[in-house]
Order: C-alpha cells, then sequence, then structure tokens
C-alpha cells in the first residue's frame, strides 16, 4: 500500500531524530505505529504518487522576492496523529498523516506556558517564508490540548546525524553550505534572523535539498539596521561573539553568518567547533577572541571562507549574497543526492 510504503523509510530516516530532534521510541515500535496509522486512512484516497508540495496552506506570498515558490497549496484539516517520533527542547514531534501523506506535526501543550511562545514564534516566522530551502509550513491547529504547526518531513534527517555517519567531501559541503546561504539569503531580505544556525537544526530531504529549520528563536528585525536585536539564546557553539559577549552592541544579520562559519567548519571536520587557546574555557569565549581553530589541512578556499564569516567584526563579515560568490561556493560542480 503507498502511504505504508511511504512512511516505511521516511520513519526508519526520521525515527533516529525526528528530523531535527532525539526520538526516545524502537524502530519497530515506530514503524508498527506508523503502519498502523496510515493503514486507517487507506482506501480510495490515495490513487496516485504523493507528491508533498501538494500538502500545505495558503502562505504570506511576499510578492517583491525573486525566491517565492509559487505552487498550489491546500490545508490540512482531516489527519491523523501517529506516533511519536521525537522530543526537541519545547515540543514533541509526531507523524501525522492525511490522505495526501505524511508530515510532521510538531506540538507543545497549551499548558506549557514556559515553551509554548517558541512554538508561536515558529509559528508566526514560517507562516511568512516561502523557499525551497526553508522547512515549509503547511498551518497550524488547537485541539484543546495541544498547539500543533504542520511541517514537511525531511526523511534524510539532520546535518548533523549525516556527517557523523558519513564524512562529507569537499564538494558535498560547498553543495550544501551554497543551499544554507540561498535560505539564508533569502530569510535576511525578509527582515528575519535565524539565531540558531546550526548542523542540528539544517534538515536534508530524499534528494538532498537542504532545508533550514527550528525557527523557535527566530527574530524579526525591529528596523533595518544590521543589529537592532539585544541578544540570542542559540546553540553555545555557534554562536557569535556580540552575542557571547552581552556589552557588545546587538546581534542581527552578520550573526548568521558568523554561525554559519561555525556550521561549515563542523560539517568539513565532522566534529564541533573548538578552541586553540589552553586559557579559554568556553567555545563563546573562543569565538570572541578569535581562537577558534580552522584546521590547515583544510582546502584554501574553504578555509577563507569559513574565516571571512568568523570575523571577530561583524562589519567585516560579508553577507550572504556576497558569500554566494565566493571561489568555495561558485566552484562547486557537486549535484548528486546525499
Amino acid at each position: 500500500m503507498r502511504l505504508v510504503q511511504t512512511l516505511r523509510p521516511v520513519v526508519e530516516a526520521a525515527a533516529p531524530s525526528a528530523a531535527g530532534y532525539c526520538a526516545r521510541l524502537p524502530i519497530g515500535q515506530v514503524l508498527r505505529s506508523a503502519e498502523n496509522t496510515a493503514r486507517t486512512i487507506l482506501g480510495s484516497k490515495l490513487g496516485r504518487p504523493i507528491q508533498n508540495e501538494e500538502i500545505a496552506v495558503k502562505s504570506i506570498m511576499i510578492m517583491s522576492n525573486p525566491w517565492q515558490i509559487s505552487r498550489p497549496r491546500t490545508r490540512i484539516t482531516n489527519w491523523e496523529r501517529g506516533v511519536l517520533i521525537g522530543k526537541g527542547s519545547f515540543a514533541s514531534v509526531y507523524i501525522g498523516s492525511d490522505a495526501d501523506g505524511p508530515f510532521a506535526a510538531k506540538g507543545v501543550s497549551l499548558g506549557e506556558h514556559n515553551y509554548l511562545p517558541h512554538l508561536k514564534n515558529e509559528i508566526d516566522i514560517l507562516e511568512g517564508l516561502d523557499h525551497e530551502n526553508i522547512i515549509q509550513c503547511y498551518g497550524t491547529q488547537k485541539d484543546g490540548k495541544m498547539l500543533y504547526i504542520f511541517l514537511e518531513l525531511a526523511s534524510h534527517g539532520t546535518l548533523e546525524q549525516a556527517y557523523k555517519k558519513r564524512r562529507f567531501t569537499e564538494s558535498q559541503v560547498s553543495h550544501y553550505t551554497r543551499q544554507i546561504l540561498q535560505g539564508l539569503e533569502y530569510l535576511h531580505s525578509c527582515n528575519v534572523v535565524h539565531g540558531d544556525l546550526n548542523c542540528a537544526n539544517i534538515l536534508v530531504t530524499e534528494s538532498g535539498r537542504i532545508k533550514l529549520a527550528d525557527f523557535g528563536l527566530s527574530k524579526r528585525m525591529e528596523d533595518h539596521s544590521q543589529y537592532s536585536l539585544k541578544h540570542g539564546q542559540g546553540s553555545s557553539y555557534c554562536m557569535d561573539p556580540e552575542d557571547a559577549n552581552r556589552k557588545r552592541g546587538g546581534y542581527g544579520f552578520p550573526s548568521d553568518i558568523c554561525s554559519l562559519g561555525c556550521t561549515v567548519l563542523e560539517m568539513s571536520t565532522g566534529k564541533y567547533p573548538q578552541c586553540n587557546d589552553k586559557e579559554v574555557i568556553s567555545v563563546e569565549l573562543a569565538i570572541r577572541r578569535g581562537k577558534i581553530i580552522v584546521p590547515r589541512n583544510l582546502p584554501r578556499n574553504l578555509r577563507d571562507f569559513i574565516n571571512q564569516c568568523l570575523h571577530p567584526d561583524p562589519n567585516q563579515r560579508p553577507t550572504a549574497a556576497e558569500l554566494l560568490a565566493h571561489p568555495f561556493v561558485k566552484e562547486s560542480s557537486f549535484h548528486a543526492d546525499s
């Protein structure tokens, strides 16, 4: 049966991480529950291959953006909540299914007053975005006890999971970096700072498409300045100097660029960024002092790209648009699936 066949590889790939979250259930149990969910909605509903782009809600279109994706979308209304596939820092993630196939249903209890604002923020941010390198939002629902956001499933999990399974080649890192930059360029054009960019928050689809995800800590800029936000709460090992040092000015678009440098370094080495000073006791302090190790055995263009992103002075960091013209990204010839 088509939906069961579709769910099986998706759940097998997603279960270890819940597409960016740490799963707690055995894969066998996940598959049994997912298949049971699938069987309840089978019958005459599925007479054609599932197309992910068909299950979506009408988003707020940003008509002035050249990156806008215009395609038909239908609102998810009648759906079945399946197995819990993961739990993040503030949300639970379930397999959801409707007549058109599986998706991720990310939910928070309405009683979780400390965590609910993060999901509401993610909903607010994602409903205004539409780009091929941004995770798609298919709508939201409140059922009396839970608030859900419906998201596309990225069956190959996160970049962190991917490099832990198999070391990336230089061309793969370049290929992924270009897509991350395309997503960032679009995001910044929408006046949004991601605020928590790292390999664990970037998803990979079956075709090798990169999707920026986890927008719970994202912020809209208060004005047109690059540095209007006070401080963030992102992952410490990808934190920028202006965020690590609260006495300095606010953070903004250059903060995402610094986090990108840490992300590319992580993809290239298979490790979290590390410092090269015995007196530095934290990665935040290492970033602030410019003490992050960029291995000398990395290719020259790759090293230069990372060093430009990690420049201690945010005013000296290139924009996402400028980095798309960097030789490390521009000369990429990797086009195969991940």
